[in-house]
C-alpha cells in the first residue's frame, strides 16, 4: 500500500485540480526515489525542507501558483544520479507525466516543467517570482549553521565518491567560486535576509579548504 502523501504534496496538487488517487501513487514513485540507497543529501528530506521553504518564499504569489511551486519543490531531485542536467531534465519529465496523468492544466503542468529545468542552471527569468523562490529554497542549505552546512558538504561527496579527491576539489571549487562571484545568492529579499551573510561565510569557507586540498593558496 502506498504512504499517504505528505499534506503539502496532496493540498497542492488538489488545489490545481489534480486527481487525488493518482496524487497517491504518483507520492508512492517519489518516495520510492528519494529513499534510493546512493542518496545521501538529495533525499525525502532534503525535498520536504524545500517544499516547506519554497512555499514560504511564494506566500505573495496567487494560490495556484503557490501549488505549482510545491510541486515542482517536491520534484525538483526526484530522479538523481548525480549527472548535473540530465537529472533535471528527467526530474522534469517525471512531474509533467504524474501531472498529466492527474488531469492537471496545461498551464500548470508547462510552469512546474520549467521550474524544475530552472534548477539545473540555477537561475531565474526576469520577473519570475515562482522560479525565485525554488531556487532560493534549493540553496537554503547554503545558509545554515557550519556543522549543518559540513554535514551537507560530506553528504554531497559521497554522492559523488566516483570522483577522486583532486578532481571533486577542482570541481567543487569552480562551484563555490561561481556562486560567491554572484551579486547575491539569494532572489528574494526575505531569502538574502535570512541566509545570505551565513551562506558567504560557508562557501568562502569551503573554498579555502577546497583551494588547500589543491595545494591552490590564492
Amino acid at each position: 500500500m502506498p504512504h499517504e502523501p505528505a499534506p503539502r504534496w496532496h493540498s497542492a496538487l488538489t488545489r490545481l485540480g489534480g486527481d487525488h488517487h493518482v496524487g497517491r501513487d504518483a507520492w508512492a514513485d517519489l518516495e520510492t526515489r528519494y529513499t534510493e540507497p546512493h542518496r545521501r543529501y538529495h533525499d525525502l528530506a532534503h525535498a520536504t525542507a524545500v517544499a516547506h521553504d519554497a512555499e514560504q518564499l511564494a506566500a505573495d504569489l496567487p494560490f495556484h501558483e503557490r501549488a505549482v511551486v510545491v510541486l515542482a519543490a517536491w520534484a525538483h531531485d526526484v530522479v538523481y544520479d548525480a549527472v548535473p542536467g540530465q537529472d533535471e531534465q528527467r526530474s522534469a519529465e517525471w512531474l509533467r507525466h504524474w501531472l498529466t496523468r492527474a488531469g492537471v492544466a496545461d498551464a500548470h503542468i508547462d510552469q512546474a516543467e520549467a521550474l524544475v529545468l530552472a534548477t539545473a542552471a540555477h537561475e531565474a527569468p526576469e520577473g519570475d517570482f515562482a522560479a525565485a523562490a525554488l531556487l532560493d529554497a534549493d540553496l537554503a542549505i547554503l545558509g545554515t549553521p557550519p556543522a549543518v552546512y559540513a554535514a551537507y558538504v560530506d553528504n554531497v561527496r559521497q554522492e559523488y565518491a566516483r570522483y577522486p579527491d583532486d578532481a571533486w576539489a577542482t570541481g567543487r571549487a569552480a562551484v563555490l567560486e561561481s556562486l560567491l562571484a554572484r551579486p547575491a545568492l539569494y532572489l528574494t529579499e526575505a531569502a538574502r535576509s535570512r541566509w545570505e551573510s551565513a551562506a558567504r561565510r560557508n562557501l568562502q569557507a569551503e573554498l579555502t579548504r577546497c583551494r588547500g586540498a589543491r595545494g591552490d593558496h590564492r
